[in-house]
């Protein structure tokens, strides 16, 4: 019974043990709030179908995929050029935080992107200017929730990463210590 109290998602114990400690070091931090931190995951998945049974199946492959209930957005206008009408949904998105937000970001990392066929890292610079990163997935079938016999649509998901941090190198050099694979000269 005491296990869940005692239980830690694997990034934020390493956050909290040896992460925050390696950017105290290298930025000079005089106080420990300073050191920046992840605030939040948003997956965002953009559907160009409007039929309700492919929205109701993208929500709960996306719900699937990160473990909490995901929600449609629609759209606030017409627009003529992409025959768009007001109030129909257009995208997926769920907001991830606390403890869900590290089992999600493990599962990115340790499943999820090496099963990305000639995976060689994520883009270095898609970074903000503001701390936050954007990480563009082209199909969602690399997560292992995922049914690929019962998947009808093939959807793309962006991954927004947002942090604390004032600006690019320390969010980078935050997300490289959770073990975010950039790409490199080496493996490129």
């Amino acid at each position: 019974m005491n296990n869940k109290l005692n239980y830690c998602p694997r990034p934020k114990f390493l956050y909290k043990k040896k992460i925050s400690k390696k950017l105290i070091e290298k930025f000079n931090y005089k106080s420990v709030m300073q050191v920046p931190k992840l605030k939040k995951i948003v997956i965002n998945q953009g559907i160009n179908i409007s039929d309700n049974k492919t929205i109701n199946n993208a929500i709960n492959n996306i719900t699937a995929i990160t473990g909490q209930k995901a929600v449609y957005c629609l759209s606030k206008r017409d627009e003529s050029g992409f025959k768009l009408r007001k109030g129909i949904p257009i995208s997926i998105k769920v907001t991830l935080r606390r403890d869900i937000m590290y089992e999600f970001l493990d599962r990115l990392i340790n499943i999820a992107l090496p099963r990305v066929r000639d995976f060689v890292g994520v883009n270095k610079n898609s970074f903000d200017g503001k701390g936050n990163y954007n990480l563009g997935i082209s199909e969602q079938i690399i997560f292992p929730e995922i049914n690929t016999d019962s998947l009808k649509n093939h959807f793309g998901m962006n991954i927004t990463f947002v942090t604390s941090s004032k600006n690019n190198k320390e969010a980078k050099y935050l997300l490289y210590l959770f073990g975010l694979p950039f790409k490199t000269k080496k493996n490129v």
